[in-house]
């Protein structure tokens, strides 16, 4: 009797240690399934909110009634931009205060989509406002106003600021 539960005890803690490595490897494989599982779930998501962007765009912006307005300046320009503000048929719509980050892309050549929204058909008025510093270090404001005729289809609107001037290219 004394043998038997000798050899019980350590068969015992024997037949515990495998089961664990082997229930440890049940788990590291589930584990390895789930994380795949996770990683699936969120490309899915990620794809489904590019989707939802996308809706929501066309239901809020129909290209018959959308009109985009982007700033851009032009090349060389070392004035520092401050603020830009635009009204559209004499309702303010576009509010921006420049960041050095930002002023470095657009001198760089970048552009920037300051406005996208809907309006109907027919002549607007365009109304800009900037705000900066010239390159000796002085303060100026310059307001300048455009005419937009928005037809049938997307609208696209350029405004380029070039030193103290504001140019205004209708798409």
């Amino acid at each position: 009797m004394f043998k038997v539960l000798k050899v019980a005890i350590l068969v015992i803690p024997v037949l515990m240690l495998s089961l664990a490595a082997h229930a440890e490897e049940v788990s590291r494989e589930q584990m390895k399934g789930l994380d795949e599982q996770v990683q699936d779930i969120k490309t899915d998501v990620l794809g489904i909110a590019v989707e939802l962007n996308q809706l929501e765009e066309k239901l809020l912006y129909p290209s018959n009634t959308q009109v985009a307005v982007f700033v851009s300046l032009a090349g060389g320009e070392t004035f520092r931009l401050d603020s830009m503000e635009v009204e559209l048929g004499g309702k303010p719509v576009a509010n921006h205060l420049y960041t050095f980050k930002e002023l470095d892309a657009l001198q760089k050549g970048g552009v920037q989509r300051i406005y996208t929204g809907n309006i109907r058909t027919g002549a607007h008025e365009l109304k800009v406002t900037v705000t900066g510093k010239s390159e000796g270090g002085g303060d100026f404001l310059r307001t300048e106003s455009f005419k937009v005729t928005k037809d049938v289809g997307p609208k696209i609107v350029e405004i380029t600021l070039a030193g103290q001037n504001i140019n205004f290219k209708d798409w």
